[in-house]
């Protein structure tokens, strides 16, 4: 049976969060050692810049790899040591083998990523993860990883989403035939269970590297099984688009999964792990999250619309000796909180962080601190709350629409999706065998 390519997060290509949970949890390494330390008896890490690999000539480097090696053990809880570093590096070297294509192929095609690009992408890092602006640098250094890497990940993954979209052309058009066939299709399989799965994708290029894959993942199970998280493991080294989401597939039935795979999930229990499933094209590593019986019944959850106006302070706040612009920011928003109405005029307004006004549908379910919950649940639509008073800025929240919705009913919306989603996988694996099979590619290991 061909298979259906399962769906990619929340929509097509994110170029926000989902493309960087897999660079979001760097700073886990400033609570390491300073790398360098290695265990007693432990043989040495390389010490010179060599060339590794030359990809149609631009050279990867000895410490271009060590960098992406460190920052995926570190973020994943392996440690540093120089064992586990060698272990690592020929599929790191792979993986980045085929990033330089794809960025060389960007460049061909004279897609652009600026550097205000990288520059937006690496403040929404520190945003998330609570550090200073302009602290990201230090922190990988600290951690002895070459920031170049990590701008080169960010490049990478901003460029080939916005090629994908390029390529895509008239397949990106997708007939209301095409959707009331999905839909049919699903509804046929109401009846069957379904199963909540995040997947790695790991390909095999080369018959001749596939021992070295499998070892390489059963090296990955194993740490998952000790306990590092499925959705940074996945977003580092899956090759899959779902690795944006961190390898989440969502809920799928056994016909949109190749039969090896189909064959493993529906006999894993909740939270298992499976083995390498070698699948056509490399192996697959499946994590089962949740599992639902056919006919089950309407998932119903309150999705909110919102805006958000978000002010900075110029520095952290202290409550008993408040800065002058940290009162003006203040008095600014009890203002807007008493004027503004609608989401028209939030929209209106001169952005004043880099905060989106608009952070798309959320659950209202989902949200935390159960204050803020309660907040935006009884908030009147079209008015704004009293100013949220948080040490680096000050915000306010606007309900644009509430309403009750079916999270388990497939509506023409999320099967336009599903099928753009699915094309889109397929091209972005067409497009990096050709890339491979064009290449240039010596390998000096």
């Amino acid at each position: 049976m061909t298979r259906t390519r399962p769906r990619i997060a929340s929509r097509l290509l994110p170029l926000g969060t989902a493309l960087l949970l897999a660079v979001a949890v760097v700073p886990m390494a400033a609570a390491q050692p300073r790398p360098g330390a290695a265990p007693e008896g432990a043989a040495a890490p390389p010490t010179g810049n060599r060339i590794l690999a030359v990809v149609n000539g631009d050279p990867i480097t000895q410490a271009e790899v060590n960098s992406r090696s460190r920052l995926f053990a570190l973020n994943v809880g392996m440690g540093v040591a120089p064992e586990i570093l060698t272990r690592l590096q020929p599929q790191v070297l792979r993986l980045a083998v085929d990033e330089r294509l794809r960025i060389q192929e960007i460049q061909r095609r004279r897609i652009g990523v600026t550097d205000t690009d990288i520059a937006e992408a690496i403040a929404d890092i520190e945003r998330r993860n609570n550090l200073p602006p302009g602290s990201m640098r230090n922190q990988l250094r600290n951690a002895g990883i070459q920031p170049r890497v990590l701008f080169d990940q960010i490049r990478a993954q901003i460029g080939w989403g916005r090629l994908l979209r390029q390529a895509l052309g008239p397949l990106g058009e997708i007939s209301e035939q095409e959707v009331a066939d999905a839909i049919a299709s699903r509804r046929a399989q109401e009846a069957q269970a379904e199963y909540l799965v995040s997947e790695i994708y790991l390909p095999v290029d080369d018959p001749a590297n596939e021992a070295e894959v499998r070892r390489f993942a059963d090296e990955v199970i194993g740490q998952i099984r000790r306990g590092s998280p499925f959705p940074v493991v996945a977003s580092q080294f899956s090759q899959a688009q779902t690795a944006l989401g961190g390898g989440d597939v969502g809920w799928v039935g056994i016909s949109q999964l190749d039969p090896e795979v189909a064959g493993i999930v529906t006999r894993m229990p909740p939270g298992a792990v499976s083995n390498p499933i070698r699948v056509a094209g490399g192996f697959q590593i499946m994590t089962l999250r949740a599992r639902r019986e056919g006919g089950t019944a309407a998932q119903l959850s309150t999705m909110l619309t919102i805006r958000q106006i978000f002010t900075p302070f110029d520095r952290p706040l202290d409550p008993t000796a408040p800065t002058e612009q940290q009162r003006a920011a203040v008095e600014r928003a009890q203002r807007l909180s008493q004027t503004l109405r609608g989401c028209e005029q939030v929209d209106a307004l001169p952005r004043s962080s880099d905060r989106p006004t608009d952070p798309g549908p959320i659950r209202l379910e989902g949200l935390n601190p159960p204050a803020l919950r309660s907040m935006l649940g009884s908030l009147a639509i079209g008015r704004p709350s009293q100013p949220v008073i948080a040490p680096d800025g000050v915000l306010l929240l606007m309900v644009c629409s509430r309403e009750q919705r079916n999270l388990n009913e497939f509506t023409p919306d999320a099967a336009r999706q599903q099928i753009l989603r699915d094309r889109v996988e397929l091209l972005s694996r067409q497009l990096q065998r050709d890339l491979r099979r064009r290449a240039v590619i010596e390998m000096r290991v």
